[in-house]
Parts: structure tokens; sequence; C-alpha cells
């Protein structure tokens, strides 16, 4: 006689699990984790007394409507309120709009390699996934994925750059597959990592969706911004969908600390462009020195670097821990490093050196 237990949803069965960076190094002699694309640096200015004042109300809800936001969002990128939306993080907002956009029957189209959330949003909304392999450049194989529309798809993720490889589309590549797909199918520009971008020909998504109601352009303030903890990201997008995703939102989800830290952090642009151009220097020396080691290492427009290192990936990630640093692998296929403090930096980059001496 079978258990009675509660009827579960056979869409979560084999579903894989999100697997976040590790924490800590173990056995090494200091511990700095590049495992998760975190931005090294502390809040910016004016963020903690912020979050300080808001902490103080936090018996209350916080704004649903998140109104001093979305206001603060509007006059930052020049868009109409109307056209804004938010959640917990860029990962909640691609979660609504699976919600209003795919169920059981329709499909979802991304490149893979990508944004391991991907898959695990997709069969929770009961769409099927549509996995497009990346081309040997490492790259979104953007004729291909235009090819893999059917009259069932319903939503495609373009993650630009993408995550792990840190590859970024040229402009006139994205234009070209943006009108290869039908109207009716949403196309979301999952722009986590703009900030980091310096490639001239990789256009920004908010100058793609203005004449194009098909496409959505996500943003977060989990990376560039340093507010991973406080979960808070956003979408702009034609009203229909910007509505939908104000639907489909979850009541009270964004906390009024976060709201508040982000609109501090907007405030503090010439310190975010500080920082953030420290970073893309840091990049630029790690990748630079990773080559001179004799690593392939693709361009990344991104916080991280990516090495493919297939049946090797897992012996790399352990000698990094041993040095004191913590990569994240993804077994069988590659390492993604993000760029942190310049002793993490270092500590990985002679990781690196020895480890490829035994290749």
């Amino acid at each position: 006689m079978s258990e009675n237990i509660p009827k579960l949803r056979a869409a979560l069965e084999g579903m894989p699990a999100y697997k976040p960076g590790k924490r800590d190094a173990a056995g090494g002699p200091v511990s700095y984790k590049l495992s998760s694309n975190e931005n090294p640096y502390p809040p910016l200015p004016g963020v903690l007394e912020a979050v300080g004042e808001a902490a103080g109300a936090m018996n209350r809800y916080p704004d649903m409507a998140c109104s001093g936001l979305l206001d603060e969002l509007a006059l930052r990128f020049d868009v109409p309120v109307e056209r804004l939306a938010t959640g917990t993080g860029s990962v909640g907002v691609a979660q609504q709009l699976l919600q209003a956009t795919s169920g059981p029957g329709d499909e979802v189209i991304y490149a893979w390699r990508s944004f391991e959330a991907y898959p695990i949003i997709t069969q929770i909304s009961g769409a099927t996934p549509v996995q497009v392999p990346l081309t040997p450049d490492e790259e979104h194989d953007l004729d291909a994925m235009a090819d893999a529309i059917t009259e069932r798809t319903r939503l495609i993720f373009v993650c630009n750059p993408n995550n792990p490889t840190g590859v970024a589309i040229p402009a006139a590549d994205l234009e070209r597959f943006l009108d290869r797909v039908p109207r009716d199918v949403l196309v979301v520009l999952d722009e986590a990592y703009r900030e980091f971008v310096r490639d001239e020909r990789v256009v920004d998504g908010l100058e793609v969706y203005r004449d194009r109601p098909n496409v959505c352009v996500l943003r977060t303030f989990s990376k560039a911004y340093g507010l991973a903890g406080l979960r808070v990201g956003f979408a702009v997008a034609h009203e229909p969908v910007a509505a939908a995703l104000r639907k489909t939102a979850v009541p009270f989800g964004v906390s009024q600390l976060a709201q508040d830290a982000a609109v501090a952090s907007l405030r503090s642009e010439d310190a975010l462009l500080e920082r953030v151009e420290a970073l893309v220097g840091e990049r630029s020396r790690v990748a630079d020195e990773l080559r001179a080691q004799g690593w392939t290492v693709p361009p990344t427009e991104a916080n991280f670097v990516w090495l493919r290192l297939g049946e090797r990936t897992d012996d790399f990630a352990m000698a990094c821990e041993r040095a004191g640093v913590v990569v994240r692998p993804f077994a069988g296929e590659g390492a993604r490093v993000s760029i942190g403090e310049v002793e993490a930096n270092d500590l990985f980059l002679r990781a690196a050196e020895v480890f490829r001496k035994t290749m």
C-alpha cells in the first residue's frame, strides 16, 4: 500500500537545484570567495545610513509599489515609471516573467551554458526548456536560437554578457536576431553585468527595447551596486509586460531596506563608477596574466573570467581552494572565477599558474 503523501507537481521531478557559490576555502591560509560574482567592495556611500534608518521601521510592511525606487529608476534611466517593475533580484523578476508568459505546453529558449537559474525557473513554470549550445568560441549561437523558435515558443532569455562565459553580443548581431523573432515572443535581455561592459560594439539593452515592444531588459543591484544580500532587481519593458510583472510579483517581496539601499546606491554614481573601473582594470590584468600562462580566456565583459577545463574542472577548483580561493566549478565543463580583491586575484593567479603546468 503506497504512503499517503501530498501530490506534488510532476514538473518538479528531476529539476536541477540551484548551486550557490561555495563560501569558504577549506585548509587554505586565507579564504577569498570568488565563486558568486559578488562586488568585493562595501556598500556605496549613504547606503548603510539609509538601511539603518529603514531598519528602525521593520515592524511595518514595505512600500509594496516601490514608489520611491521606481521614481529614482525612471529619472536615472530616462524611462516612464509605467515601464518599470521590481522584484527580488533580476532572477526574481525573470521568474515573474515566466509566470506571466509560459506554462505547460509552452517553450522557453536560452543558450547553454548560460545562467543556471533559467532551466530551474522554466521547469517551475511548467514550460519546456529549449537549450541551444554555445558556439565553440563560447558565444550565443543566435542563428541556432532563431531556428529553434516554434509556434510554442513564448519567451527567449538572452544573457548579455553571458554568465558564466562573460562573452557579450555585438549590437549588429543582436539586432539581426531580434528581427527574426516573432513579435508575440518575448525576448528578455538579462543584463545583470551591464555596468562592466566596455566593448563599444555591445549595445545597451535600454536602447534596444524602446522600439521593440517584445523586448524586456533585466537589471540588478546585486553585482556592480554591491547589494547582493538585499535582493532587489528591476525590469524595463513596455506597459503590457511591465503591468504583468507587477501582477505576478510577490506582495511586499522587496523589503524597505532593499528599496532605500537601492535609491542611495543610485545617488552614489560617482563612487559606483570608480569601483567598477577598478574591477574592470583588475579583470583585464587577470585575463592578460592567464593568457600569458597559456590559458584560453574568452573575452569577458562581466566581473569574472571563464576557463574551459572539461574533465579537469573539479581538480582545478580543489587546487584553487587549497590555495585559499573558492571558484565556481561547473563539473565537466569549466570554472568561473569572479574578480575580487587584488590579494584574492593574486592568489588565484598563482594557483592557476601552478595548475597549468600539470596540463
